[in-house]
């Protein structure tokens, strides 16, 4: 499990490796001809750029009050200088790191000495901008019960409307060595105060408390607000730069972290220092915390479906397995029936083997889906049957051992499933065509397992389905995850988004195999969904939605309703249902009941998609 404050001393020791080498060097030796008989202060070590003109060199005696003290995770402490020069580009703060429990206390004058330097949380390939920071310190306490130097307000007028510059192409796309510019750029402005001790007012939550004890903020109320009070990520363009990780520097033991849901405000005043980590970027690690007032915000549900109307829905269950507690089953399958209303066809992502992430061959998962089903009876919902392939063992990513795979559970009383020689792990299923309509040579089946697009991931698995004597062909989909990819806050603008490359290719998979039962019957009722694992706006969606054989339904939604997934304050849409041109009348809902809350039972919304054949 990961900490809030991934910064051991192990990494330390290798980033220092890294910058003895030069391959996070600045400026340093222009700097060292540069620098006078004056003492160094803290903004000549913060410079104007993102990295220290300093960096890799001794200081002495560098004066500052200290502003927080963390105690655990990276241990160290934050100074700054009162008496600022008149350039906004450079940060009046810095990090002390010193390893061990600081000796030091809030409102400390001090003098330290110590080694200038550049840490890059999550490691230098991660793509994550650097903490300038003073290591191996010696520190000397001056005086003590000083006041502290003021907050500098970070609001909706001093943040920046634009993100972050261009990154510069002679640096392999990095803004690392560019002059900031704090008026102009919203990362940059946050770059600027950087170690400082910073204030927010009362603010909107746009991202509920996780497990690492940590919210998101928004300071600008107005900027892409969601109906339900979020912050829509509707672009790449639209990064949303009000947006603040809060985290709090007292340890949870003396002061437990609130609990919050998007849509609660964090109001009165939430002060102390700006840090950056690498689950997130900037953060607020709060000295003083703001009080949650609890908002409205309840569960969706959805409507249900009339006598006439097919109801198909997507729902990733997170690594459900029999090992889970007997609770999450029954939170899922409640939820199914009383948010989802019971529909027709689910498909679920995420289903693990039959002892979760034991790894020891196992790839079947009846028992989980009989426990699981068996919860929905239990819940008041239909005596669901379920279709699926078992994967290869481990061949399909997600965790080790659990084998995920996708299952389609469905309704007998409403709907037939039509098995055709059921396909196996390594068998694609294909088109013919049959008294001119489209059938699948394999249902349940999976599309071209042995495409390299699917190494490593989920591959789809498609079924017939038949509701009031019409076929409906259905496709469910885990596409590969983002894992790799650099953050909005990364040093490279824009970010690196090497996941893409594979989502792609699974994309024009299925978008190739839809082609195929669109070319036996152009009316062929046919949906793709799951965790597409990317947004409506992306190159992904685009290759499904190729030559018009797909639209992506939840555009029709209003773009304050589009999202079923909040991760860092942005909520986003990663899952997805898509309709073939026959289905021209449906209504859509993303069906918000997991991904605004602290309390989830996923970390997905599900989807739910309703027409008439």
């Amino acid at each position: 499990m990961r900490s809030s404050h991934p910064r051991s001393a192990a990494v330390a020791a290798l980033v220092a490796t890294a910058l003895a080498t030069g391959l996070l060097a600045g400026s340093a030796d222009a700097a060292e001809g540069a620098v006078s008989a004056d003492p160094i202060r803290i903004h000549d070590i913060q410079g104007t750029t993102r990295i220290s003109p300093l960096n890799g060199k001794q200081v002495t005696d560098v004066e500052g009050i200290v502003t927080g003290v963390r105690t655990y995770g990276s241990r160290g402490f934050w100074i700054q200088d009162p008496d600022a020069d008149d350039n906004d580009a450079t940060s009046e703060g810095v990090f002390v790191f010193t390893s061990s429990v600081p000796t030091v206390a809030v409102g400390d004058a001090v003098k330290v000495s110590g080694t200038v330097g550049e840490y890059v949380p999550g490691g230098l390939n991660s793509g994550n901008q650097s903490v300038t920071q003073i290591s191996k310190p010696a520190v000397t306490v001056v005086s003590s019960g000083n006041a502290l130097p003021e907050a500098t307000a970070i609001n909706e007028y001093s943040v920046p409307a634009e993100y972050a510059p261009a990154g510069d192409p002679a640096a392999a796309g990095s803004i690392n060595g560019l002059t900031l510019q704090p008026a102009r750029y919203a990362l940059d402005y946050y770059e600027s105060l950087e170690g400082m001790n910073v204030r927010i007012g009362t603010s909107r939550v746009v991202g509920a408390t996780d497990p690492y004890s940590e919210l998101w903020v928004t300071v600008k109320g107005w900027e892409n607000t969601a109906k339900r009070g979020g912050t829509i990520y509707g672009s790449y363009e639209s990064q949303n730069t009000g947006r603040l990780q809060i985290q709090q520097l007292a340890p949870l033991a003396q002061q437990p972290f609130p609990v919050a849901n998007v849509g609660d405000k964090l109001t009165g005043t939430t002060e102390g220092p700006l840090d950056f980590n690498q689950f997130g970027g900037y953060t607020l690690v709060a000295r003083t915390l703001g009080t949650v007032a609890a908002g409205t915000l309840a569960p969706e549900k959805t409507k249900p479906q009339a006598e006439q109307e097919l109801a198909v829905a997507t729902y990733n269950v997170e690594n459900l397995d029999p090992t889970d507690p007997q609770e999450k089953f029954d939170a899922l399958a409640k939820a199914v029936v009383e948010n989802l209303a019971s529909p027709d066809v689910l498909a679920l992502e995420e289903i693990q083997d039959d002892n979760g992430a034991k790894n020891d061959g196992t790839v079947s998962a009846e028992q989980t889906l009989t426990k699981f089903t068996a919860a929905i009876t239990a819940a008041g919902g239909p005596a669901y049957q379920w279709r699926t392939v078992n994967p290869e063992d481990k061949k399909d990513g997600g965790e080790p051992g659990g084998n995920i795979r996708q299952v389609f559970l469905f309704n007998p009383a409403r709907v037939s499933f039509t098995e055709r020689a059921p396909g196996d792990a390594v068998t694609a299923t294909g088109v013919v065509k049959e008294n001119g309509k489209a059938a699948l040579t394999h249902s349940p089946g999976r599309i071209d397992p042995a495409n390299p697009a699917w190494a490593d991931s989920r591959k789809p698995l498609a079924g017939e389905f038949v509701f009031r004597g019409k076929t409906v062909f259905v496709i469910a989909n885990h596409f590969g995850s983002k894992g790799g990819d650099e953050g909005l806050t990364s040093h490279h603008q824009p970010p690196v988004r090497s996941s893409e490359a594979k989502r792609l290719l699974q994309a024009q998979a299925v978008n190739g195999f839809v082609k195929e039962i669109l070319a036996a019957d152009k009316n062929a009722n046919v949906l793709v969904l799951g965790d597409i694992n990317d947004f409506e706006f992306s190159a992904t969606t685009n290759a499904l939605a190729d030559g018009g054989a797909l639209y992506p339904a939840i555009k029709s939604l209003p773009k304050a309703e589009r999202y079923s997934y909040v991760y860092q304050g942005n909520a986003q849409v990663l899952d997805q249902i898509l309709t073939s041109p026959a289905i021209k009348k449906f209504t859509y809902d993303s069906v918000h009941i997991n991904a605004e809350f602290a309390a989830q039972n996923s970390d997905h919304d599900p989807q739910v998609l309703r027409f008439r054949p």
